[in-house]
């Protein structure tokens, strides 16, 4: 077996449907592991024979990940989210390395396009965006964070051809609950490493991000959606770190 294509999903009816029908010809197995959604998620993905759907309950993204890494079969690994979906150049690029006996290497990055308000971002940290998304198995696999897992790997990484267009947030009203929910795991993890947050960390740290997002990392220049994720950005690390205060100050 090739090819098995991962995904951990959680209410992942907006867009799964047009992520596996983007790989479904390519993937020899789909590995869904689903932290019991209450959507049509399952509906959706048990539609596609080769989908493999496994319930399993949410202990972070880096735990998550890796159980699905160990459910996998296949010699390699395209990890997606449900909201992520790879184009005609990357899906020919992973066809052109499946095919070839002896690849330049066990690891790749891909571009990530990543979508907001009906906008490809190109600036505030939002445009450069390279992931570790394609390798083959036993070449690396994930943090156990609760949240904004890594991928660890001793291998040397290569770039792979095309993009993932990455369709961030259905709404604003769907982001503000996406940095509500991540923001109160970033808490739990920081205070389980030990991590501890000051007054002027909590009132000065958004400022910097804003001026950081919109200004050195040209945010701007994105328009109206620069500015609402230079804002929302401040609001994300804002939240944070009054959640870690709220913590502490109630353990």
């Amino acid at each position: 077996m090739k090819l098995s294509v991962c995904y951990i999903v959680f209410n992942g009816e907006r867009i799964i449907e047009k992520s596996i029908r983007s790989i479904h010809e390519i993937a020899d197995e789909i590995i869904v592991v689903d932290s019991f959604s209450t959507d049509k998620t399952e509906e959706i993905c048990t539609g596609f024979p080769k989908v493999k759907f496994i319930r399993k309950k949410f202990y972070g993204f880096g735990c998550q990940k890796n159980y699905t890494l160990s459910e996998a079969s296949g010699e390699w690994i395209l990890f997606l989210d449900s909201d992520e979906v790879p184009d005609a150049e990357a899906v020919n690029a992973i066809k052109e390395i499946l095919q070839n006996p002896s690849p330049p290497y066990n690891v790749y990055e891909i571009h990530f396009n990543n979508i907001l308000l009906k906008k490809t971002i190109k600036y505030g940290g939002w445009g450069n965006v390279w992931r570790e998304r394609f390798f083959k198995k036993g070449h690396g696999k994930y943090t156990d964070d609760l949240v904004h897992e890594c991928f660890i790997t001793q291998d040397k990484k290569g770039k792979l051809p095309g993009n993932i267009d990455h369709y961030t947030y259905k709404s604003i009203a769907h982001h503000i609950e996406k940095i509500n929910n991540y923001t109160q795991l970033m808490a739990e993890k920081k205070i389980s490493n030990g991590k501890t947050v000051s007054i002027f960390k909590i009132i000065f740290s958004p400022f910097f991000d804003f001026m950081k997002t919109y200004f050195f990392k040209l945010g701007f220049l994105d328009g109206m959606a620069g500015f609402y994720i230079s804002v929302t950005g401040a609001f994300y690390t804002f939240l944070k770190y009054i959640k870690i205060n709220e913590i502490l100050k109630f353990k």
